[in-house]
């Protein structure tokens, strides 16, 4: 993270779903309202840079669309942009909502970005509290587009800036009216792979270590391919590179047995593990573009014991 800038990585995810929702048929999920939260101006900024970017993605896609920018484009974000933001979010929300069903009253998005969950699922009010954990500037990026778009904070949606990648406060949580005897889900998107083994454990740790049994977690992983996988098209080395070119270079990646081990050390079992396949099987099956689920990525739910 670039000190004192609110997260690119934030920005670019979120310039996926919103070209996702306006653009795509069959949606992998539709988030219709993170379009209201990124000006034309970015929109346009980000596309004039991925169309620019196109030798770098792939040259024979750059010759073979030179006449046709839109189809370009449609290939950089659905190839490399989207199909990881979009899918884990599909899963992180479909687990969110069968949690509150068996009695979560609680949510702790860490790495929220330009999360609308909220504004989404109105519906939850009162009955589910979120909490939105961010890097300050990233924050206060956030908030400031709710107001420019119009959108009211809801009573149950609370932000606590910290920079959690560093030091987790427990007492900043507090603060914002979170119970630790409540069960609890938390969601981890996006994350795991810019922290290092030692600080993933210890927060997940830290985050675990009041609330109820039941409680549980979300989040996404590298395997241990992340740094030598190249992908198709490439797409899993340009990840790597664009993570690291942004200033937010990714660091970490684990076996299924390394994270089955650290997970059971801080007090949590798997209860459900996504590999590759299992994701383009669940969310990417019977399209005829260019979406299909990232080689590497893969995506766990654990629960505490």
């Amino acid at each position: 993270m670039k000190e004192n800038k609110s997260s690119m990585t934030s920005l670019i995810s979120a310039f996926g779903r919103a070209y996702h929702s306006r653009f795509d048929s069959l949606k992998i999920f539709d988030d219709y309202v993170v379009k209201d939260l990124i000006t034309q101006e970015e929109f346009n900024n980000i596309k004039e840079n991925m169309l620019q970017g196109v030798q770098f993605f792939n040259p024979d896609i750059a010759q073979k669309l030179k006449e046709n920018k839109e189809e370009i484009l449609k290939w950089i974000t659905q190839v490399q942009l989207s199909p990881t933001p979009l899918a884990r979010a599909a899963y992180a929300e479909k687990v969110l909502l069968n949690e509150v069903d068996l009695g979560v009253e609680q949510y702790v998005n860490l790495g929220a970005g330009l999360d609308t969950f909220s504004y989404r699922h109105p519906e939850l009010e009162t009955t589910l509290d979120i909490f939105e954990i961010d890097y300050p500037p990233t924050q206060e990026f956030k908030k400031h587009r709710l107001k420019e778009a119009g959108f009211n904070i809801p009573s149950h949606l609370h932000f606590i800036p910290m920079d959690f990648t560093k030091t987790f406060s427990d007492k900043d949580l507090i603060n914002q009216g979170f119970d630790v005897n409540k069960k609890t889900f938390f969601s981890l998107l996006g994350v795991s792979y810019y922290l290092t083994k030692e600080e993933t454990s210890k927060l997940i740790a830290h985050l675990f270590n009041k609330v109820p049994n039941g409680s549980s977690i979300v989040f996404d992983y590298g395997d241990e391919t992340l740094f030598t996988e190249k992908g198709y098209s490439n797409r899993v080395e340009n990840m790597v590179k664009m993570a690291a070119a942004s200033g937010e270079p990714m660091k970490t990646s684990f076996s299924y047995t390394e994270l089955e081990k650290f997970l059971e050390a801080v007090g949590l079992l798997i209860y459900e593990h996504l590999e590759p396949s299992k994701i383009n099987e669940l969310y990417f099956s019977n399209r005829n573009d260019y979406l299909k689920a990232f080689e590497t990525i893969h995506y766990v739910h654990a629960v505490k014991k």
